[in-house]
C-alpha cells in the first residue's frame, strides 16, 4: 500500500506552488496554510473551525463518490460508499 506521494520540484513548479511560497515544500508536510488564511482561521471559534473541517470532509466524500459512480456505473450505492470510505481512510476500513 502506498503511504504517501512525493512530487519532484519540476512537478510542483508546474502546479504553481513555488510562485506563491518563499520556501520549498517539505514532501512530508501534509498541510500548508498561508499567512492570510491562518489569520482568518485564528478569528474563528473552535466550533466554527470544526464546522469548516466537516464541510471539507463531506465535500471530499461527495467528490470521491461522484468519481466512483462515474467510473463504475455498474456499482450499487453500498459499494460506492464502501470504496469511498476505504479511500478516505487510506485502506483502514
Amino acid at each position: 500500500m502506498e503511504t504517501g506521494r512525493s512530487f519532484s520540484p519540476a512537478a510542483t513548479d508546474l502546479l504553481g506552488y513555488h510562485r506563491f511560497m518563499p520556501d520549498a515544500l517539505d514532501d512530508l508536510r501534509i498541510e500548508v496554510v498561508d499567512d492570510d488564511m491562518a489569520s482568518i482561521l485564528r478569528t474563528k471559534t473552535g466550533a466554527e473551525r470544526l464546522a469548516i473541517a466537516n464541510g471539507m470532509f463531506v465535500s471530499a466524500r461527495r467528490m470521491i463518490a461522484s468519481h466512483l459512480a462515474a467510473e463504475h456505473p455498474d456499482w450499487d450505492e453500498e459499494r460506492i460508499q464502501r470504496e469511498t470510505s476505504r479511500r478516505i481512510s487510506h485502506g483502514a476500513v
